[in-house]
This record gives C-alpha cells, structure tokens and sequence, in this order.
C-alpha cells in the first residue's frame, strides 16, 4: 500500500491527517458533502504534507471513447484552476466511484474503468503533476490502482468503515460538516416526477402555454404575467411555508400535494422570462430562502415530458438560493442539472462559475437587493457586478477554505461520443430556433 499523509482542515482551526487509501476512501463524502456516486472526482494535493486543495467532480461517462479527451480536459481544468488560485498542485488524488450493476462484481466495476484511472494518471503526468493516488470505489469496497501489492491490496478489494465510526467521521461531526446521502439521492429531488401525475402536469403546460403564449409576447401582457406569476409564486411560497416539514422525500410529496397542476404550469411558463425569473431570485435569504427553495424544487420536478428543458429556470433559482444561504454541495448538484436541461442557460453558468471559484454570494445579493446603480430598464443580467461575478473579480472569496468544483455537462464537448449515448459524461446538444423557442406546445421561453 502506498503510505502518504494527507490533511485538510474542516475548519482553520482543526486539521485531520489522513493515512493511505482506506482514510482518503473514507474522507471523500466529507470533502464534497456528499457521496459522488457515478461520478471521477480529483483533488489537488499542495506542499510536502498534501494538504488538500481545488476539487472537481464529472460524471463518468459511459462510452469509453470519451475517456481520453476527458481525462485531458479534467487535468488541465483542475491544475489551470488551482493556478488561477495562486497555487500549481505539487500531486493529484484521483477517485472513481461507481457501483456495479446488477451481475456485475465491485471487482468487475474497478477492472472496467482500469483504463479510465490510468488516462487520468498519464493527463497528469503530461502536465508534470504526478497522481499520488488512484482508488476507486465500488460495492461498499476500495481498491488502490496505484498498488500492485496483494498483501495490502486484494483482489476483492477492502470494506470501507462503517458509516461515522472514523477519525474524518468524528471530525466533521464536530465542525458541523453534513454529508446529504448519495448524488444520485440529491438530484432525485429534483428530476421530473415519474407518477400518475405527470401526464396531468403535461396537459396543464400545454394548456397554459395556448394561452400564455401569445400574452409574453406582447409588451403589456408581459408585464401582466410577470406580475402574475410573482404574485402567484409568492402566495405559494407562503402556503409551502405553513406545512410541516419533514424528511426529504416525504416533505418532497407533500409539497408535491400542495401544488397544483395548473399553478405549477403557469409558474414554470412564467420563469422562463428573464425579468421574472431574476426578480424571483430575490427570495435568497431571510425566512423567504426555505420556502423559495422548496417552491423551485417542486416545479423542476413538474417539468415533464417535451418540458424537461424548462426546469432550467427553476433549478438556476433551486441553485441561487442554496448558494446563497450556504449550501455550496447542493448548489452546484442543481446547477449542474440546470446546465443539463440547458447548456446554454447563462445564468446558470454565470452562478456555477462563480459558485466554483468561491465567490462570494453576497455581490450578487447585493444587486438583487436594489443598490445597483445601473437603470431600471438596463439588463439585468449585464450589470457590472454580475460580469464581474462570472470574470470572477467582483467578489471576495469567502475564506481560505478549498472549494469544490463540479464540472458542467457543457464544459466536456466530446465531439466523438457514439450517437445516442446518454448517460453520465455524455452531452446531448440540442439546438433550436429563437423562433421556435417561443412557439409551439412547448410553451415560451425569453432570452436567458
């Protein structure tokens, strides 16, 4: 086994050294807060100690003829990263995480992506940062790709500890550091619903958009929606805030309940004008922030059916408010989805850049706020500060604390992937007219 320290700090004050695979195996869900499942996260290593630095997660993709661009793009993308912080990473960690599919071994799982880890490692040795560490992670087991040593290393690989009965474990307890449960379990909360009711949903959007249609694109009957659809979300947001609360999913169902149909239609049609969506996205803080997530939760889950690309507006406004009130690992989960249904969304990739490079949230609260100096009829998604945000100037980092960093779907254009490939990694451009933006079933959709 290859024996090296690591450390990272939950808080300034309290640093934990790891040793060897099994605790960085452990460490993993507590430096992304959550378990990255389908998912190659790399973490920057910097000084004689490896002390940990910029992270990066992507999902794996399953053709492996993406593999090699991949493992190109994600060195370069964390090691330029980790420059731009001040700082070029002395070693890299590299983590594969993937269960194995139903007649499939974890061993199995971990000889599948051998090649992957090993891409990887050469990116990284091209770019003269070594990997110190390559593991991937599988069926509740660990293996070392980097050991070769039976005694240390098995065949069958090793169990990983028990759930909180570790060093890392009793640490993050200590400093308040929560692991939400798997990636998968995090964007289920936000994918469309698959029940009964979904073919409902889809006949209320039809519905509304045959009549809002024609309302946004007129001059005064956009502000009317607008205002309708404020004053709509807002009488939501309150009867959300009324009902009690409870574990994910079954506070998921009973907001689920408390929403209807045809008013989930008329608000995901009303947010996709951006003046509307950007005035929603000032319920990011205060006793608005619960209910404002829980509301945009509950209509990225109404998007169903011809509407999946719609939940681009609601999931940005689901990663705005968890970003601003602190929660970065959720933030960047519903980005990251936000980017998937809309790899053009631009206010998605102006929060996800700046979530990624730990800005601070407080510039763009600040503009959402009303100090802005620029003109009530200028747009709002130009002014100077939110540029500033995306060129990453604008605001001050939050601290010295190392930040993490999803990959969007659209940062990996893998130009070769197979035709029809869409699983985790892969990238489904869709292209369509302006024009057809804003007609058809589909209802309508104002710049972004």
């Amino acid at each position: 086994m290859n024996k090296h320290h690591e450390s990272t700090g939950p808080t300034d004050e309290q640093q934990i050294t790891l040793r060897g695979p099994a605790e960085l195996a452990d460490a993993l869900p507590y430096l992304m807060g959550f378990h990255p499942s389908d998912s190659v996260v790399m973490v920057a290593l910097h000084g004689g100690r490896g002390r940990f630095g910029g992270r990066l997660r992507l999902g794996i993709p399953q053709s492996p003829r993406e593999w090699e661009p991949v493992a190109d793009q994600l060195a370069e993308c964390l090691i330029s990263g980790s420059e731009r912080r001040g700082s070029r990473p002395d070693a890299i960690v590299v983590f594969l995480c993937q269960d194995p599919v139903e007649g499939v071994t974890g061993h199995q799982a971990m000889e599948r992506l051998r090649p992957f880890a090993q891409l990887l490692r050469t990116a990284c040795g091209t770019l003269d940062v070594p990997v110190l560490e390559a593991l991937c992670i599988s069926g509740g087991r660990y293996w070392s790709y980097c050991c070769p040593d039976e005694r240390c290393c098995p065949h069958e690989g090793k169990p990983l500890a028990l759930p909180g009965t570790t060093v890392m474990a009793a640490a993050a307890t200590y400093a308040g550091i929560q692991v939400r449960g798997s990636l998968r379990d995090m964007e289920a909360r936000l994918a469309p619903m698959e029940t009964a009711g979904a073919r409902s949903q889809e006949q209320a959007l039809d519905s509304a958009g045959a009549v809002l249609v024609s309302r946004i694109l007129d001059t005064e009957g956009r502000a009317e929606v607008a205002g309708e659809t404020l004053e709509l979300a807002h009488a939501l947001m309150d009867r959300l805030g009324r009902a009690p609360t409870g574990p994910p999913s079954a506070a998921d169902t009973n907001d689920d309940r408390l929403i209807s149909h045809d008013e989930a239609a008329a608000l995901i049609l009303g947010l996709q004008d951006r003046e509307t969506r950007d005035k929603a996205a000032e319920w990011m803080e205060g006793p608005d922030a619960t209910s404002a997530l829980r509301l945009w939760r509950a209509l990225a889950r109404r998007c169903v059916g011809p509407y999946v690309e719609h939940a681009a507006a609601p999931l940005t406004l689901a990663g705005w408010v968890s970003w601003s009130t602190g929660d970065e690992p959720a933030a960047r989960v519903a980005l990251g989805l936000a980017l998937r249904a809309d790899p053009d969304y631009t206010f998605a990739q102006l929060l996800h850049q700046a979530c990624n490079e730990g800005l601070d949230p407080e510039t763009l609260r600040r503009c959402l706020r009303g100090e802005r100096s620029a003109g009530a009829g200028e747009d709002r998604h130009e002014v100077p500060e939110v540029r500033e945000v995306h060129a990453g100037r604008g605001g001050r980092r939050t601290g010295r604390r190392p930040r993490s960093r999803t990959v969007p779907p659209q940062a990996t254009a893998r130009r070769r992937a197979a035709p029809g490939d869409t699983g985790p990694g892969a990238v489904v451009v869709r292209r369509r007219t302006r024009e057809s933006k804003r007609q058809g079933r589909r209802g309508s959709r104002s710049e972004r």
